[in-house]
C-alpha cells in the first residue's frame, strides 16, 4: 500500500471515529435540560461543519495525484488537530497528552487514542 493510501485510510478511520463519538454524545443530549441542551446542539454543529470540511479535504487528497497529495497533507492536518481538540475540549475529555505524530505525510496518528 502507497504511504498516500495509508494516509488516507488512517484519516477515513480517524474522521469516522470521531464521527461516532459525536453521534453517540448527541443521542445522549435528549436526556439534557432544555438549556444545556441548546447549548450542546450549537456546539455540536460546530463540530460537524469542521468534520465537514476536513471530509472534504480528505476527499481533494483522494483525487489527487501520487506527486501532488503531499502537499495537501498540512492543511488536513491542521483541520483534523482542530476538530480532534474542539471534539475533546467541548466534552472535555482528556486525550492522555499531546498526540506524537511523525514529520513525515502518511504517518498521523492524532486520532488513534480515539
Amino acid at each position: 500500500m502507497s504511504q498516500r493510501a495509508e494516509y488516507i485510510s488512517k484519516m477515513e478511520t480517524q474522521l469516522e471515529k470521531l464521527n461516532e463519538k459525536m453521534s453517540s454524545l448527541e443521542s445522549g443530549a435528549q436526556e439534557a435540560k432544555e438549556e444545556a441542551r441548546q447549548t450542546y446542539k450549537e456546539e455540536m454543529g460546530k463540530l460537524r461543519a469542521k468534520s465537514k470540511t476536513a471530509l472534504a479535504k480528505l476527499e481533494e487528497i483522494k483525487a489527487s495525484t501520487e506527486d501532488s497529495w503531499e502537499t495537501m497533507v498540512g492543511d488536513m492536518e491542521k483541520m483534523h488537530d482542530a476538530l480532534t481538540h474542539s471534539f475533546f475540549s467541548l466534552f472535555q475529555i482528556p486525550t492522555g497528552g499531546a498526540a506524537e505524530k511523525s514529520s513525515k505525510p502518511g504517518h498521523a496518528d492524532a486520532a488513534s487514542k480515539t
